[in-house]
């Protein structure tokens, strides 16, 4: 699965003053991602405020976007939730065309055991043909999905390609990287551990900052792919500040933010989001306008 290895970038949706989405700040954010070096785009996730898109705002995001991208770079859409029938059924009834693959965020809130981690996914796997790129992020839904579950997964399912591992675990991303067939895809989402991930055997990342600073972010995970140790920590040292702003105190705000300051996108956040504090907005506008 090439089309899924370096960096790809969780998008945002942009909204305007009123909450309405800003289809013209979106395209324009997917042209500034295209053209400096984002390697794939990832629609819906949770930095793209999935929870608080209606269906008819979800289609027209895709569709804007697919229209933008115009082909150039993979596309995958978030298609998850903790009730497996809904999932099954919008893989079955969902117009896919233009899309590669599909991030499925492991159930939130329900805490499903191991076994039930396991067969969520076998549903899904059985109900599309689509590369599936698993997410596994137990900060937000409470319950983490083993190594074991996830090389379970891996080994029984072709369409299951890789996993997005968020739990901010390196020993637990070191598990996976070292036990894990040989083409399925470790990606990194933590954009904090992102090259250190890339550089023991990941195949990149699923970040949030990339989509600021798609130049350098994307220019320091192909030395962690080059395994060029010095050059990507060159990078990764200058952006360690910025990456833990974003992440202060609630995502997307943060990331929203930064984009306010490249004047690609406002910092409207819908509720229960809010937008970033002022000490917070401060420490990033002093970042970028240094960093720039």
């Amino acid at each position: 699965m090439q089309k899924f290895i370096g960096t790809g970038v969780a998008l945002v949706t942009p909204f305007k003053e009123d909450l309405s989405v800003d289809f013209d700040a979106l395209a324009k954010l997917v042209n500034y991602n295209i053209e400096n070096g984002t390697d794939y785009l990832v629609i819906n996730g949770t930095t793209g405020e999935s929870a608080t898109i209606t269906k008819e705002e979800k289609q027209e995001i895709i569709d804007v976007i697919i229209k933008t991208n115009n082909k150039r770079l993979p596309l995958v859409l978030g298609v998850g939730g903790n009730n497996t029938a809904l999932v099954v059924d919008e893989l079955k009834s969902r117009d896919f065309s233009g899309i590669d693959g599909i991030l499925s965020v492991a159930p939130y809130y329900s805490k499903p055991t191991q076994e039930g981690f396991y067969q969520h996914y076998k549903a899904i796997a059985e109900a599309t043909d689509l590369s599936i790129i698993l997410y596994n992020v137990p900060g937000r839904t409470a319950k983490n999905m083993e190594p074991s579950t996830v090389l379970r997964l891996a080994n029984d399912f072709a369409n299951i390609v890789g996993v997005k591992e968020a739990g901010n675990n390196q020993q637990q991303y070191h598990t996976l990287i070292k036990d894990k067939p040989s083409d399925f895809l470790i990606i990194s989402g933590d954009d904090d551990l992102a090259l250190g991930v890339t550089l023991a055997g990941g195949a990149g990342v699923i970040s949030v900052i990339g989509q600021a600073f798609p130049k350098q972010f994307s220019t320091m995970i192909h030395h962690g792919l080059q395994g060029n140790n010095k050059e990507g920590y060159a990078i990764h040292y200058k952006m360690m500040d910025v990456i833990d702003y974003i992440f202060e105190e609630n995502n997307p705000a943060g990331i929203k933010t930064v984009l306010q300051e490249l004047e690609i996108c406002s910092n409207e956040v819908r509720l229960p989001l809010v937008k970033a504090s002022t000490d917070l907005s401060l420490k990033i506008e002093k970042f970028v306008t240094e960093f720039q």
